[in-house]
This record gives C-alpha cells, structure tokens and sequence, in this order.
C-alpha cells in the first residue's frame, strides 16, 4: 500500500507524523519547498501535549514518481483544480482519493478524479503551522483522539475501501465510518462557518469569540442559517463529538441563551485555536470562506433560505482578503444592523455599540 498526504500543511504535518509514528509509511506532498526540506530533517509537531520528532519522506508535486493507492487530499479548495490535474497521472484506476478538505468537497473532486475513486471525511481538531516542518495541535490532545474522523462515501455505502482509509487515519485517532457523509458535511460546514467564520471575520482566536456575547449571539444565528439551509436541501445534520448539532437550531432569538451551555460544551476544548481562513490572511493568501460560510449563501438561494449573517461573514473576510490584511474585534460593530432587527428578543446582556 502507497499512501500520500497532499497538501501537508498545518493539519496534515501532523497527520502525517502521527500515522509515520505508528508505524504506517506514508508521503507528505506539499509545495512550499522549505517546508518540504525541514520535513525530510524531521517532521515535528509542537504542542503541550504533543513532542514529536518523526522522520518522515517529504515532496514537493515535481518530485513525485509512481503511482499512490491511497491519497489524503489536505489542501485548500482554492487550489483543487491545479492540484487535482497534477495528481492524476500519480494515480492508478483502483487508486482511493479521500478528501479531508473543508466544506463539501466531494463532487467537485469527483469530477476532477472520478466518482469511483472518491470518498471523504470530516476532521474534528484543528492545528496551526509555525514555520517549516513544525505544526501545532491546536485543539485538545483529547479531542483529538476522541473525535478525529468521520469518513464515508459520497452514495452512503461501506465499501471495504473505507476500512483501509480507518487504518491509516486511526494512527492519529478514533475515526468512525458513517453512511450519511452529506449530514457529517453539512455538520462540519456549522462547525466551521460559526467559529472558523467569527473567528476569521473578527482576527481571533475560538475562545475570544466564545468570551464575547455579542459575537456568540451572532454565531448562534450563523449556526441557525446552516441548519436551516441542509433542512431545505433535504439534509438532517448528524451528531458530532457526541452532540447533535441540529439543537442550535432558533425558533427566534430568545432560544440564544439556552444554547450557550453546549457551545461552551463543544468548543471548550478548542478556545487556543485559530482558524485556517484567518491564518491564511494573516499569510496574505486567499482564504474558503466561498467553500463555507460562502456555501451555505449559495445553498440558501438556491432554496430560497435567508442567510443574512454568513453573508456578512463572508463579506468582511473577503474585504480583508482583497486589501491583504486582518480585521479586528472592532468589526464586531458591522454586524449591529443584522443584530437590532432582532433587539427585542435578544439577551440584555449583548451591547451592541
């Protein structure tokens, strides 16, 4: 079995020295030829909880040669269409692309590769790049364990295929097969879009946002537009870490603050980590906020669905992106418009000037 991680930045870096750790031979690609060069030192992963030194084989997409059974695709979306067309010729017909990227991936990678080569699965922990081949675990090392993957295919079967993908990905943590991988999707998107998307809209960490109520107010009608968005596309969100995430769902405004605790609940554990998107403007790169709070606007057009806060979540971050910088807590006050048309119902406790 030849396997590869493509795209072996913040997340993958460690993925791939945590299954290297275990015993399990596996490339990691990636384009940054610095970080391809301190990686083929020694691949390190840097956190509290976590001190690695793993010799790993790294490359850059010109020095690949051969064909790979197996392929983690870890890089961004932005990216798919030049990364995927460069892949190809590395693969083989019975070849397995799994998509960990963010978003709902699958079908454009489909296209790209063929429906019968693709599966896909959500990540649940989240890791910071440093500087060349150092990452770090952002998210408990508990987390990490206890909720890493969730894999499937894109039609609902269990192919034994997803059986050799679990191996690999078990070397870092529990990794669940599941047959509903569009409501796993759609539940990473809410995880996603709520504090990846504040997160990045805002230039700050999980647990700044957490520890603001008015920021959390507006994350709790970002999570409400997902919800609302996968139900009108016929989709049901699916439990992950244990919670079912269709509770943040809002009958109006005055269900908030019952919410809270289970936010607290889930992202308690993930206060120290900042989002990709926000670390790719602090890098002045282009971000996905099109591939998530971006689609979760275009699925709710599509049925008809008002999604008013993503909205404003992706035109914030696409304001910084076009000027390559980073906002601040500040443009907090850009959402006051969206926040007073609900005044009335909302916790005394928010400010909104």
């Amino acid at each position: 079995m030849r396997a590869a991680i493509v795209g072996a930045g913040s997340l993958g870096t460690i993925i791939g020295a945590l299954i290297n750790h275990a015993g399990k031979q596996i490339d990691l690609v990636d384009a940054y030829r610095d970080h391809v060069d301190a990686l083929n030192t020694s691949c390190a992963t840097k956190t509290v909880a976590i001190d690695l030194n793993v010799p790993v084989k790294a490359y850059t997409p010109d020095q690949l040669t051969g064909t790979y059974d197996l392929v983690f695709l870890l890089t961004k979306q932005t990216s798919n269409q030049e990364t995927l067309a460069h892949l190809l010729p590395y693969l083989h017909p019975d070849s397995s692309v799994c998509t960990l990227q963010n978003g709902i991936p699958e079908h454009s990678v489909a296209a790209l590769v063929g429906r019968e080569r693709t599966l896909g699965g959500a990540v649940g922990f989240g890791a910071t790049w440093l500087r060349p081949g150092v990452s770090s675990l952002t998210s408990s090392y508990e987390a990490m364990k206890n909720f890493a993957f969730e894999i499937g295919e894109i039609d609902g079967a269990v192919r034994p295929r997803l059986q050799v993908v679990q191996a690999y990905l078990e070397c870092v943590g529990k990794t669940e097969i599941r047959s509903d991988l569009m409501g796993i999707r759609f539940s990473k998107v809410l995880m996603n879009a709520t504090f990846s998307g504040m997160s990045t809209a805002l230039g700050c960490t999980f647990g700044d946002v957490l520890a603001d109520p008015k920021a959390m107010v507006c994350l709790a009608f970002v999570a409400d537009e997902c919800i609302k968005v996968a139900q009108a596309h016929g989709v049901r969100l699916v439990a992950m870490q244990g919670e079912d995430l269709e509770f943040f769902k809002l009958l109006s405004a005055t269900d908030i603050p019952s919410k809270m605790v289970l936010y607290r609940k889930i992202w308690g554990a993930h206060t120290g980590l900042k989002a990709s998107m926000l670390q790719d403007l602090e890098k002045g790169r282009d971000t996905e906020i099109n591939f998530i709070n971006g689609l979760i606007c275009q699925k709710g057009r599509e049925r008809d669905v008002a999604t008013p806060f993503n909205d404003k979540i992706v035109e914030l971050v696409t304001e910084a992106q076009q000027r390559r910088g980073v906002n601040n807590f500040g443009y907090l006050s850009r959402f006051d418009e969206l926040l007073n048309i609900h005044a009335n119902d909302l916790p005394n406790q928010v400010a909104w000037s």
